[in-house]
C-alpha cells in the first residue's frame, strides 16, 4: 500500500512538471500528429495534459480503485482524445480531452466495481455515478424540513430527478447496497461448516441418471432390433429410412428408389408398423409410441 502511495505521488509530481501549452502550440502539435504521424508531437501533447488526467482521476478515488489504475485509464482516455482531436475546429484540447478522460475512467469503474456486471446502458451508468449524490441530497432536504422519508420515497424522487424509470433505480439501489459475496465463505463458524457453494443446486445431469439413461437406450435398441427382425428386407429398408435417420426419406423418394408409388410405400410402412407392434406387445411403451 505504501508503495502505491509513493507511485501515486511520483506520477502526480511528474505531471505537474510538464510544460503548459498555449492554444497555437497545441493545435500545431495536433496537426503534426494527425497529418504526419509525428510521435514526438503526440508525446509532447499527451505529457502536457497528464496533469489534467491526474486531476480528473483523483476525483474518482472514492470508488475504492487503486489510484495508479485510475491514472492509467485517464491516460488511455487522453490518448483517445489526441487521436480524435480536430485542431481545425480551434477548440482547446483540454476541453475536448476532459470528456474522453472521464468516459475512460467511468468505463473502467463499471467493469471492475463488481464481479457481477452492473450494466452498461446510459441509465445504469448515470445511476452508478449519481445515485448516492442525489439520494444524499433528498435525505438532507428532508432532514432540514424535519420530515422522515422512507427508502421507497427516496427511490421515487431519484427516478424523477434523473429522469430514469423507477425499476432501474430499484435495481441499482440493490446492487450498490451490497458487495460481492464469496461462495467459498462458510455458512457457519463450526469446523465442519459447509461453504455456500455446497448449497447450490447442480443442474448438470447426475451420474445415476446417466447410467439409467444408458441402460434404457441399450434396452430400447435391443427391442427395436428384435422387432425389425420380424420384417422383410424391403420393410426394414422403408422403416430405417423413414424412421431411423436424422433426415428421413420422403415417400416419393423411397417410391422412386423401390420403383413403387408413394401410396404403395405408405401401405408397406403401415403393415411394417403393425408387425413391429405385434412383436413388441408387452415391451416398453416408449418403443410403441415410436410406431404410433
Amino acid at each position: 500500500m505504501q508503495l502505491d502511495i509513493q507511485d501515486d505521488r511520483r506520477t502526480a509530481r511528474l505531471a505537474m512538471k510538464a510544460e503548459m501549452l498555449d492554444a497555437e502550440t497545441e493545435w500545431a502539435l495536433a496537426r503534426a500528429w494527425r497529418d504526419h504521424g509525428d510521435e514526438q508531437a503526440l508525446h509532447r501533447l499527451i505529457n502536457a495534459y497528464m496533469r489534467l488526467a491526474v486531476s480528473i482521476a483523483s476525483k474518482f478515488r472514492r470508488y475504492g480503485m487503486p489510484m495508479n489504475d485510475l491514472i492509467q485509464e485517464a491516460g488511455m482516455g487522453l490518448m483517445k482524445a489526441a487521436n480524435k482531436f480536430d485542431p481545425d475546429r480551434e477548440l482547446r484540447f483540454s476541453t475536448y480531452a476532459t470528456w474522453w478522460i472521464r468516459a475512460s475512467i467511468q468505463d473502467y469503474l463499471m467493469r471492475n466495481w463488481s464481479m457481477v456486471r452492473v450494466g452498461s446502458t446510459s441509465n445504469q451508468k448515470s445511476l452508478f455515478f449519481n445515485y448516492k449524490r442525489v439520494k444524499a441530497k433528498f435525505e438532507r432536504e428532508a432532514l432540514a424540513r424535519g420530515e422522515e422519508i422512507n427508502s421507497a420515497e427516496i427511490r421515487k424522487s431519484v427516478a424523477g430527478e434523473l429522469k430514469i424509470p423507477l425499476h432501474d433505480v430499484e435495481f441499482m439501489d440493490g446492487r450498490l447496497a451490497g458487495g460481492d459475496f464469496s461462495l467459498n465463505a462458510l455458512q457457519s463458524q463450526d469446523e465442519d461448516g459447509r461453504e455456500w457453494i455446497d448449497s447450490l443446486e447442480d443442474d448438470a445431469e447426475q451420474a445415476e441418471a446417466k447410467i439409467e439413461q444408458s441402460h434404457d437406450r441399450a434396452q430400447l435398441r435391443e427391442w427395436l432390433l428384435h422387432a425389425m427382425a420380424s420384417l422383410s428386407e424391403r420393410e426394414r429398408l422403408i422403416i430405417r429410412k423413414r424412421m431411423l435417420l436424422e433426415q428421413p426419406s420422403t415417400l416419393e423418394s423411397l417410391g422412386e428408389e423401390l420403383n413403387l408409388s408413394k401410396e404403395r410405400v405408405r401401405q408397406i410402412q403401415v403393415v411394417a408398423f403393425q408387425k413391429m407392434r405385434a412383436s413388441l406387445e408387452g415391451s416398453s411403451s416408449e418403443v410403441l409410441s415410436l410406431l404410433s
